[in-house]
């Protein structure tokens, strides 16, 4: 179901349906986005008295972790995630892309090529109540607009942010599963730590096994397991809250923070790394919020996950504080006798859901990076027909399941994986403080000062605690940061490939003087048929055309040259997707046509799209002999000129389809350029492979009106008699090596890494879904 449909047909549903909606997105929202935050108590304190703090294991020091504990819970996740960071959702999708691409629609820090005036004029282009404007401060605007290094460190932060949220998809679940799995060795003490690396490693191969089945199935079934834990773990609190200490809740004031750091000075400073563990999962809320609804996420965090997690984190604490000697494993220590076990079941459960949060997020965030140009090809399944942007990535599912299992087998201790865990976690959250303050800015247009405060408020408290997380990058810290390291580079070098392939296309795009100059045949043999030139050039015609047609002196009667593209919005609706226009004057039969997705978008296997260009190309040529001005002659300044063309209505169309589905022999009579063989060759293809013998046949057929214009009847006619012969899908098949005069980073970037990229992910045709049997590919070199 389309996003934007969904959001419509939710606004028209009685009031008794939103809530229940309401109340559904909120539960599934349990068994993706907050399974990772609720298993936070299994490592929080193991992990703050892991290292000098273990000095001060007194009563005022338990007070003092736990008041930090509390307000940073309070400020970071409820105050900044939950009421601020939420609210600047990009039309119900979140995350550092998300923001980002928000930011480029309202300001112009986009490096992504062939963007268009017209994609402005996209119905999601801007957020309701937000128009293009320069605000408060046009200044701030001009100076970042104008410096195309400032665009660039933009994208590498951004690009810093989705390599990290990507990193905590090897941690999340490393740490959540072999913390709840080490709980073992509190009844079976003579339990090995390899025994409990081994049943973690079974444990996570078997949950990436279940990412194909979609994130809708994964969140009914995880769900309940999530809301018992949090149920389990706020009663154990509010029992070891009564039974060991009541005047626990003493330490909810900041002033034990002040005698906090009084008494441990830099011992507790350090300490921090493991504090913050308790906020760790905030950056899935938001990067998992295109699965859900941020009235949904809020509902599900003010009613079940803050009071819950506050009553387990002091209830844990006043157990610390009449128990010092069972800090390593506290959680555990805590659950009352009768009642471990079903706990124990339940954690581990609990831990399995807890990294569901962040695979998820990091499926959105290689979509995200991928469709802005930012990512290798990669195959992504669309997981649900009812439920927008649910996606399953397989290649990127086995990546992380496998170094999550390496990361599993070389640290074999939560207290290391937690301080990689920790860097990755507070660099997220450092680069989305830094990217809502510019939306404050550019996009709600408020005072530069409100920007400023948000930026130093939140920027300082997580600066503090990222500080004291890179005081262990020799103690594990130093994985999420190698990470980090490969995933940035793979993603910039193929943003820099692509962009330097763009600008040579520019640059060596045929002039329309050469073609008007060749005539209407263009100086080739016209055969039947309708050709379809793939190029990322929204104008002009891209220099493939010219060397194909220089080694084969022919081509097709209709050529349409096609640009498929992605704009900075989520997604783009179906009657809005299409842009139509003409190349040259009506006897030249050349088109182009632009087909626009959002980032969210996933581009399926349409078996109607040729149908679909063909009726799109149709409504275009009705429409412009309706304005007499542009279809009486050609005017090469009207080149250019597009027409959004309606996909989701026949009104319009000249054209009548005749379904030829069950009618094999009627496809033979059809005119077509094709030999015998080959037709053969098509035939016993189309039976080898189901999805294109499933493509629905039908005949377009031209209905008799006299009042119909002859110029528009006969350029109708050769469009269908066209179509009748077949379409042929022309690629370039392109080989881009840096000129001799770059310099030696510039070489290694092109010829070693962008080449290594190309070569070992999905093919241009098979990302869009070409069918192989009508495929031409035309080889170039590009020298960059």
């Amino acid at each position: 179901m389309d996003a934007e449909a969904g959001a419509a047909g939710a606004d028209q549903l009685p009031w008794r349906q939103r809530y229940r909606n309401l109340l559904l997105l909120a539960y599934q929202s349990f068994g993706v986005v907050y399974g990772d935050l609720s298993t936070s108590p299994l490592y929080v304190y193991k992990s703050a008295f892991s290292g000098r703090l273990s000095r001060y294991q007194d009563e005022q020091t338990v007070f003092g972790v736990l008041s930090l504990i509390f307000w940073t819970f309070t400020l970071v996740p409820l105050l900044k995630y939950v009421i601020i960071v939420l609210s600047a959702d990009d039309n119900g999708e979140g995350g550092p892309f998300a923001l980002y691409s928000l930011l480029c629609r309202h300001a112009k820090l986009s490096l992504l090529p062939n963007q268009q005036a017209a994609d402005e004029e996209l119905s999601t282009y801007y957020r309701d109540g937000f128009a293009a404007q320069h605000g408060s401060t046009p200044w701030l605007r001009r100076f970042l607009e104008k410096h195309k290094t400032i665009k660039t460190v933009l994208l590498l932060v951004v690009l810093c942010g989705a390599s990290m949220v990507i990193g905590d998809g090897v941690l999340t679940p490393a740490i959540s599963v072999l913390s709840s799995m080490s709980g073992l060795q509190v009844r079976a003490t003579g339990l090995q730590d390899r025994s409990v690396v081994l049943l973690s490693c079974i444990v996570l191969v078997g949950l990436f096994s279940l990412q194909h089945r979609g994130t809708q199935k994964v969140a009914f079934m995880f769900a309940p397991i999530v809301i018992i834990w949090l149920f389990c773990i706020g009663g154990i609190g509010l029992y070891n809250i009564v039974h060991w200490n009541p005047r626990i809740y003493q330490a909810l004031s900041p002033y034990y923070i002040v005698k906090f750091f009084q008494t441990t000075g830099t011992d507790g400073w350090i300490a921090l790394g493991g504090i913050l563990l308790s906020m760790t999962g905030y950056e899935a809320m938001f990067a998992d919020l295109g699965h859900f609804t941020s009235a949904s996420v809020r509902l599900a965090f003010i009613t079940i996950i803050y009071p819950c997690l506050t009553l387990q984190y002091m209830g844990q604490a006043a157990f610390l504080s009449k128990n010092m000697f069972h800090m390593r494993t506290s959680f555990y220590d805590s659950i009352p006798g009768p009642v471990f076990w079903p706990v124990f079941v339940v954690a581990t459960l609990a831990a399995v859901v807890g990294s569901q949060a962040v695979i998820s997020a990091t499926f959105s965030i290689v979509k995200q990076c991928h469709a802005l140009g930012c990512f290798p090809r990669v195959k992504v399944v669309h997981t649900s027909r009812w439920i927008y942007g649910q996606i399953y990535i397989p290649e990127i599912n086995w990546i992380l399941m496998v170094l999550c299992v390496a990361v599993t087998v070389a640290f074999r201790d939560t207290t290391l994986i937690g301080n990689a865990y920790g860097i990755a976690c507070m660099t997220v959250m450092l680069v989305t403080t830094f990217l809502m303050a510019l939306i404050i800015i550019f996009v709600w247009q408020k005072n530069i000062i409100f920007a400023l405060l948000f930026l130093f408020f939140f920027g300082s408290i997580e600066t503090v605690y990222l500080s004291s997380s890179l005081m262990k990058v020799h103690q594990g810290g130093w994985v999420p940061l190698v990470l980090a390291f490969i995933f940035m580079s793979v993603m910039f070098i193929w943003h820099f490939g692509t962009r330097r392939k763009y600008q040579f296309d520019l640059q060596n795009k045929v002039s329309m003087r050469s073609i008007l100059s060749l005539g209407p045949n263009l100086g080739i043999v016209r055969v039947p048929g309708i050709g379809l030139i793939y190029t990322e050039l929204v104008t002009g015609v891209p220099a493939i055309f010219t060397h194909f047609v220089t080694n084969l002196p022919a081509f097709h009667e209709v050529l349409v040259f096609l640009c498929v593209k992605s704009v900075p919005v989520p997604y783009v609706p179906p009657d809005e997707r299409y842009l139509v226009g003409r190349i040259g004057p009506r006897a030249y039969r050349m088109y182009r046509c632009i087909v626009r997705y959002g980032y969210k978008d996933v581009q399926r296997d349409d078996e109607n799209f040729e149908n679909m260009l063909v009726m799109s190309i149709a409504k275009f040529i009705m429409m412009e002999a309706e304005d007499v001005s542009s279809s009486a002659s050609y005017d090469m300044a009207n080149e250019g000129r597009m027409a959004v063309i309606r996909t989701t209505d026949d009104a319009g169309t000249p054209l009548g389809m005749r379904d030829l589905s069950g009618l094999a022999e009627s496809i033979s009579t059809t005119r077509s350029s094709k030999s015998e063989s080959l037709r053969s060759l098509q035939s016993s293809y189309e039976q080898e492979s189901p999805s294109v013998s499933r493509r629905r046949r039908v005949r377009f057929e031209l209905p008799d009106e006299d009042n119909m214009d002859q110029q528009v009847k006969d350029e109708l006619l050769a469009l269908v008699e066209a179509k009748h012969a077949g379409v042929a899908y022309i690629m370039g098949h392109s080989y881009i090596k840096a000129r001799r005069s770059s310099s030696f980073l510039k070489k290694f970037a092109i010829d070693v890494g962008y080449s290594f990229l190309r070569k070992n992910c999905r093919g241009p045709s098979v990302s869009l879904h070409i069918p192989h049997i009508s495929l031409i590919e035309v080889g170039m070199i590009y020298y960059v």
